[in-house]
């Protein structure tokens, strides 16, 4: 099974976020992030994805996640490179 952790950001200037999360399926979360069906956290902005890495196993994608969403220096540059 292909699993995929990612980062998406907002590309809004006055308040820019990232979430972090990992999914079977890139589109189809992106989709839902960008429709209110995703995280709670995420609704009502529109986040473009900034970066993504794809392992076999979903614990080796869950235990990646949580180093990234650890990971701030990683993530507001990645925010700035959007």
């Amino acid at each position: 099974m292909n699993c995929f952790v990612y980062v998406i950001g907002t590309d809004a200037a006055h308040d820019p976020r990232s979430y972090v999360g990992w999914t079977t399926d890139l589109a189809r979360r992106l989709e839902e992030h960008n429709t209110g069906t995703g995280a709670k956290s995420t609704r009502g902005r529109t986040w473009v994805l900034l970066y993504a890495e794809r392992y076999d196993a979903r614990g080796e994608a869950m235990a990646r996640e949580w180093h990234l969403k650890r990971n701030r220096a990683l993530r507001k540059a990645l925010r700035g490179s959007a």
